[in-house]
């Protein structure tokens, strides 16, 4: 059966970020970006050890179903599941997230994050810069992404890997599929994205190693490149393609590097561990953030969209990503399958963070761009034909996953009203979470940048760090 995303899904995808075929023969190759990274004056983190994994669950997870049940509400705001105990007093989650269930004490639950932007491409584009975007539609960023502002403040950070670093599915792969863009920046900013499943026995990262069969020829294209930089530097008399043997080289280095082979290739894990991850996109995806981090990728966003490519059947009443309208699918049905998939590769991750002493050094976000509606709606499914529930668009509450960072953990922060329906207690923004992030990699988020039309725009334009989430609880 088709597992096509539903109507709004985003746009269509664009070229991947490395590319050997136009490596210095045309086009934005690694060389020229290498060469546009350089030539910012900004310096390097004085954190530069420290790193995120940001799961990024488009369509907006329901956050009455998993993470803020209302078990006393009303019977149209509570839905058909139940919360269960966990390891912490307090602490309760989805009883279909037993796994969850068992290393609460391991990560915090936010329950008071909200904003004001209810289409999935302005919830995106507001959740992921953190910035109120220009156009409330669309998923192309007016601001850079975090993600980029990260790859931008750590540039010089190097560790033969790229500092910023996507997973998706093959046909996602897009930098505005997900509003990941940078903006003003400029495109040396933008993700290396690895779309596909790497679960799958033929994955591979085709853009990072050199084809063997192009081994004997790496002489011939080093000639090749350098006549053509030649010829460029005798027509370009500013002196700006000096450097272009030096970035060439480096990008070489990266596109051969065994590090990054190394860092990418999940058979060096054993199989108990993979298989306590999942043998799915989302499980080795996981476990693939996991590598990176370890390896010294500062910025890590893993795409957990499609629960259907792990194997289980499709439902007819289910939906390719979390967007749970009536008209999309059963939320109850399609939920209850996509929870124990995602709570084994979720809970894998943070307890294998934590067995590997990485909570210090790695800050695991785990999120959507918004909730959904208090309320259930039932309509026609469009694939259904007949009556069911399901939620729709609510940036006004939503919850969230964080753990590592050195926080304390086994926490719940914030509170919503009864039904669900917005903050009560603790209010917080996206920009909250944002500055906990760039403190944590020791970046300096008053920091500014031109935009396009040269005025000095902040990383970020407000937030504070969420004090329950510094070390030690150390003071702002």
């Amino acid at each position: 059966m088709s597992t096509s995303p539903p109507r709004c899904a985003g746009p269509v995808t664009r070229r991947s970020f490395l590319q050997w075929g136009t490596l210095g023969l045309g086009g934005l190759s690694l060389a020229d970006r290498l060469r546009l990274q350089a030539s910012a004056n900004e310096t390097a983190s004085n954190r530069q050890e420290t790193s995120i994994i940001f799961v990024w669950l488009p369509g907006g997870p329901p956050h009455m179903e998993m993470y803020d049940m209302k078990p006393n509400a009303p019977l149209d705001y509570r839905g058909a599941f139940h919360p269960i105990s966990t390891n912490v007093p307090g602490l309760d989650v989805c009883e279909h997230m037993p796994l969850h269930a068992k290393c609460a004490d391991k990560y915090n639950i936010i329950r008071s994050v909200a904003h004001e932007f209810a289409d999935h491409g302005g919830g995106h584009k507001r959740f992921l810069t953190g910035r109120k975007p220009k156009e409330p539609t669309g998923f192309v960023n007016d601001s850079p992404a975090v993600g980029s502002v990260v790859a931008r403040m750590r540039e010089q950070h190097n560790t033969g890997l790229p500092n910023y670093v996507t997973g998706t599915n093959a046909g996602r792969a897009g930098v505005d599929t997900y509003s990941f863009g940078a903006a003003y920046l400029g495109p040396s900013y933008v993700p290396f994205n690895v779309p596909g499943d790497p679960s799958d026995e033929k994955f591979e990262v085709k853009n990072l190693s050199l084809h063997p069969s192009l081994s004997d020829r790496l002489d011939d294209r080093m000639r090749l490149l350098r006549g053509f930089d030649e010829l460029r530097r005798d027509i370009d008399q500013s002196g700006l393609m000096d450097a272009t043997d030096e970035f060439t080289g480096k990008a070489l280095g990266l596109l051969t590097s065994d590090r990054a082979r190394s860092a990418f290739d999940l058979s060096q894990e054993p199989d108990s561990l993979r298989d306590r991850y999942g043998r799915h996109a989302w499980g080795q995806r996981a476990l693939l953030a996991r590598r990176l981090v370890e390896a010294g990728c500062s910025f890590v966003t893993m795409v957990m969209e499609n629960p259907y490519q792990s194997g289980v059947k499709w439902l007819n009443q289910g939906t390719y990503n979390w967007d749970s309208h009536a008209v999309n699918c059963h939320i109850f049905d399609d939920t209850k399958l996509r929870l124990p998939i995602y709570d084994r590769a979720v809970t894998a991750l943070v307890e294998d963070l934590h067995d590997r002493g990485l909570t210090e050094k790695v800050m695991l976000v785990v999120t959507g761009e918004f909730g959904r509606t208090p309320r259930i709606n039932n309509q026609n499914g469009t694939k259904t034909k007949t009556m069911q529930p399901g939620r729709d668009h609510w940036p006004q509450a939503m919850s969230m996953l964080v753990s590592g960072g050195g926080m304390q953990t086994g926490q719940v922060i914030g509170s919503t009203t009864s039904k669900g329906e917005r903050p009560k207690d603790r209010p917080l923004t996206p920009n909250d979470l944002w500055a906990t992030v760039y403190r944590h990699l020791g970046i300096d988020y008053e920091t500014t940048f031109p935009n396009r039309s040269g005025r000095p725009m902040p990383i970020l334009p407000f937030g504070e760090p969420i004090t329950e989430l510094l070390p030690g609880r150390e003071l702002v």
